[in-house]
């Protein structure tokens, strides 16, 4: 049998011919005017048009969590230097280096953001929303640089003790750096979350750990005022341990979505909504990948060989509208057709429909 792409990709494809009226079953009149009284209700739409401006929104979005984030952590990071200065305190140094660098990845993820919202052209066919990716081993090297010089400060000081002056005004800016940062944190999730930037969750995760290591400049400070003065060296060690295992996380989160990581239950729930979709017969492979914080999904599925052309192609836009409203963050579906085995009736077995190809896979 042939290889039929009936692809529903956001729609759009040209309109193809509808029978007329009479020809159609009314069992699916009645449905397809269920289906319209639904939409006048909560009317929605899916073709490409309607799809770029909530791109471009949640990019908007983005955006404002960055700029806001920037300038909270840059102000947070100023005032720690500025008492890390005066104090001498080594671990309150490594919070406000580390902040700093936390704030300037605000820089990466905003030009990623911008370049999303470039249209898809002939050589970047699937739009700029990689940059995102891009941006995020930015920010892991970023996080691996703040580490390494936190690390080296805190071990100079071990081997070179000196005393630290104004541990009142260190906790101070300790408590300054964790408010700071636990803000930045639950705006960056939130907003992450709602427009599905996984760079921007992961910036957001990496914030809320600064915040506790933050807190943990006070155990310095009191250590130094009770007449230990290695604790704040000490502390500033911890520090870059926490540091670096936030690094691994956020290593791992830009790695998984490098490999086109995606969450498996994204793909029960499409297989789900797959085979709910009248006249599927049988639900193939379901492959999906992040493109910036958007989804595109490619999906087989099986219907029955005495449908028309016309008809097989109704049945894969009622598939990909199925997973539009299945799959969050999903803007489009090819959607591929296969068939069952001609004139041996719906339930029988699928024989293999690309023998022809076989000699083009590899193992």
């Amino acid at each position: 049998m042939a290889r039929s792409h009936a692809h529903a990709h956001g729609h759009d494809h040209p309109p193809h011919g509808r029978p007329s009226p009479g020809r159609v079953p009314l069992a699916d009149r009645v449905r397809r005017a269920r289906h319209r009284a639904a939409h006048v209700l909560a009317p929605h739409h899916h073709d490409a048009a309607d799809k770029v401006d909530p791109a471009m929104e949640a990019s908007r979005e983005g955006m404002r969590t960055l700029w806001w984030s920037l300038a909270v952590l840059g102000v947070t990071s100023l005032v720690q230097g500025a008492v890390a200065a005066v104090s001498g305190s080594v671990a309150l140094f490594g919070d406000a280096v580390h902040n700093g660098a936390d704030a300037l990845t605000a820089v990466p993820l905003g030009i990623a953001f911008l370049l999303g919202r470039r249209a898809a052209n002939r050589r970047y066919t699937y739009g700029y929303g990689r940059a995102e990716d891009l941006a995020g081993v930015a920010i892991v090297l970023t996080v691996a640089a703040s580490s390494a010089l936190a690390a080296y400060q805190a071990v100079e000081r071990l081997l070179s003790p000196r005393p630290l002056d104004h541990p009142w005004a260190v906790a101070a800016a300790a408590l300054v750096g964790f408010a700071g940062n636990e803000g930045v944190a639950r705006y960056r999730v939130r907003t992450g979350r709602r427009i599905g930037s996984a760079a921007l969750v992961a910036d957001g995760l990496h914030a809320r750990t600064d915040g506790f290591t933050s807190l943990a400049v006070l155990f310095g400070a009191a250590g130094t005022a009770l007449g230990w003065p290695a604790a704040d060296p000490v502390v500033g060690l911890l520090i870059t341990v926490a540091i670096l295992l936030v690094l691994r996380d956020a290593a791992r989160e830009v790695f998984r979505r490098l490999m086109d990581s995606v969450d498996p239950e994204l793909v029960d729930g499409a297989t789900r909504a797959l085979r709910a979709v009248e006249g599927v017969r049988e639900v193939g492979q379901v492959r999906m990948r992040w493109v910036g914080h958007a989804l595109r999904a490619e999906v087989d599925i099986v219907v029955d060989a005495e449908l028309s052309v016309v008809r097989a192609h109704e049945r894969a836009v009622a598939a990909e509208h199925a997973l539009l409203h299945a799959v969050p963050r999903l803007v489009a579906a090819t959607v591929h057709i296969d068939h069952t085995t001609p004139g041996a009736g719906a339930d029988a077995a699928v024989a293999d429909p690309h023998a022809a190809l076989a000699h083009h896979l590899t193992a």
